[in-house]
């Protein structure tokens, strides 16, 4: 199915067009909430936001880009949101709340935890989160620096400065390795 056609906003366009949409990138909001967040718990809270959040705010999409990128742009935020959250860094440490504590076997999670087994993963996850969200961003969502500058609002010539940091810093992480750097 291809990005939607234009229809109307009457309540049951909307919530056919909703389920649509989330049936055809929720998955893909998990997994960028996943590699901000590194918890699937949070990753299922920020799902839902994202599309309460879409839904809340669905009448003021003027259409200026895909559904796809206004859905990723709202996840980004939130995950923004979630990190700066007073509460979070302050009271909550990953360390004392394992992973273990949450049983997910849905297809996606399952996905979700054999991309971030792998080596190269595993060291995107270690980024700083400026550096991790272009390398999401641009590899795993396959964003254009325009896209992703429109998504973070920063600067194009930012987004590259960045990307070209994560690269160089993924590139000594995994140095010696199985990877073939241009």
């Amino acid at each position: 199915m291809g990005e939607f056609d234009e229809v109307s906003h009457s309540a049951a366009n909307k919530k056919d067009l909703m389920e649509q949409l989330f049936e055809q990138y929720a998955t893909e909001v998990k997994r960028i909430a996943f590699l901000y967040l590194k918890d699937v718990s949070q990753t299922e809270d920020i799902l839902q936001d994202v599309f309460i959040s879409c839904y809340k705010n669905f009448d003021t999409f003027r259409g200026e880009c895909s559904y796809k990128t206004w859905l990723i742009r709202i996840t980004v935020n939130k995950c923004r949101d979630h990190l700066r959250r007073w509460s979070f860094r302050k009271i909550f440490s990953r360390d004392n709340v394992g992973e273990k504590l949450v049983e997910v076997n849905t297809p996606e999670t399952m996905a979700l935890w054999m991309e971030k087994g792998t080596e190269l993963g595993q060291t995107v996850l270690q980024l700083p989160i400026k550096l991790r969200e272009v390398i999401i961003l641009f590899y795993y969502q396959e964003l254009n620096i325009s896209e992703i500058s429109y998504m973070l609002n920063v600067n194009e010539n930012t987004v590259k400065t960045r990307l070209h940091r994560a690269r160089k810093s993924l590139k000594e992480v995994l140095k010696g390795g199985d990877y073939e750097w241009e």
